[in-house]
C-alpha cells in the first residue's frame, strides 16, 4: 500500500460519500472512514464502498485496555477493511493484542489489515504536549519513542506528520510505513492542524502514504483537486 494517496471522507452519512464519489466515475479510490461516518452507519458503509472497488482506511483509533482492542480488531478484521490504527499510548501489549485480533478475525484466504498507531496527532504542538500529556521531551523524540514500541509490537507501521517522517525512516527502515495526514496544497489553510506540509514535502521526506481530507471532499471541483494532489504527490508535471 506505499505511495497511495488516501481520501479522507469526513462526511456526516453515506449519501454525502457517494454524491462525493459521483465525480470519481469509476475510478478505484483509497479511502479513509473515521468515527463520524462509522458510528452514522456502521460496517453497511465498509461493505458498500469494498463492492465499489475501494480500498478502506478505518480509522476508529483504539484505545483501550489490550482484552477490548484486542476483540473488537477480531470484528473489525472480518469487514475486509485495508488498513485500521490503534493509539501507540495503549502500550506494547494492547498494541500486540490488536495485530492478534486482526490475525483472528482475517477471512482465510484474505490479507491481514496493515495496522499503524498514532504517535502524537498532527493537532499536536510541542507545546501542548508539554503542558497537558506531562511528556518533556522534544516532541520528535516522543513521535520516535512511540514509533519504535509499535515495530517492537508486529504493527506495520505510524500515523506521524511529514516532519517526522525521515527519522523515523532512518531509524526504523523504509518498509515501516509512515501514514501522514496535515497535507495541504501551497495555497490551502491550514484549519485545525499544526504540523502540515504539501504532498510534495511529504515525497521528499519519504512519507509512505498521505491523508487529504476537506482540501478534496470541499473543493468546488473534488476531481480536479485531486488530480492536483496527486500530480504534486507523484512527483507528475502537467
Amino acid at each position: 500500500m506505499n505511495n497511495s494517496l488516501i481520501i479522507a471522507l469526513d462526511f456526516a452519512n453515506k449519501e454525502e460519500v457517494f454524491t462525493f464519489l459521483d465525480s470519481f466515475k469509476e475510478e478505484s479510490l483509497f479511502l479513509k472512514v473515521g468515527m463520524e461516518l462509522f458510528y452514522k452507519e456502521g460496517p453497511s458503509i465498509i461493505h458498500a464502498l469494498k463492492e465499489q472497488g475501494h480500498h478502506i482506511f478505518l480509522d476508529l483509533k483504539l484505545h483501550d485496555i489490550p482484552n477490548t482492542v484486542g476483540s473488537a480488531m477480531r470484528n473489525i478484521a472480518s469487514l475486509g477493511v485495508d488498513l485500521v490504527n490503534i493509539h501507540a499510548a495503549g502500550g506494547t501489549e494492547m498494541m500486540r493484542r490488536a495485530v492478534e485480533g486482526l490475525e483472528a478475525g482475517t477471512l482465510s484466504g484474505m490479507k491481514r489489515p496493515k495496522c499503524i498507531a498514532v504517535t502524537q496527532l498532527t493537532s499536536t504542538s510541542e507545546s501542548r504536549m508539554h503542558h497537558e500529556q506531562l511528556i518533556k521531551v522534544p516532541l520528535l523524540d516522543s513521535v520516535l519513542h512511540y514509533a519504535s514500541i509499535t515495530k517492537d509490537a508486529g504493527l506495520d507501521g505510524v500515523v506521524c506528520s511529514t516532519l517526522e517522517a525521515g527519522p523515523i525512516r532512518e531509524k526504523l527502515g523504509s518498509e515501516f510505513l509512515t501514514v501522514t495526514p496535515g497535507i495541504r496544497l501551497a495555497s490551502d489553510e491550514v484549519q485545525d492542524q499544526v504540523r502540515v506540509a504539501t504532498p510534495k514535502i511529504a515525497r521528499e521526506s519519504g512519507v509512505s502514504n498521505i491523508v487529504v481530507g476537506r482540501s478534496i471532499t470541499r473543493a468546488e471541483n473534488p476531481f480536479e483537486s485531486y488530480r492536483l494532489f496527486k500530480t504534486d504527490w507523484e512527483g507528475i508535471t502537467i
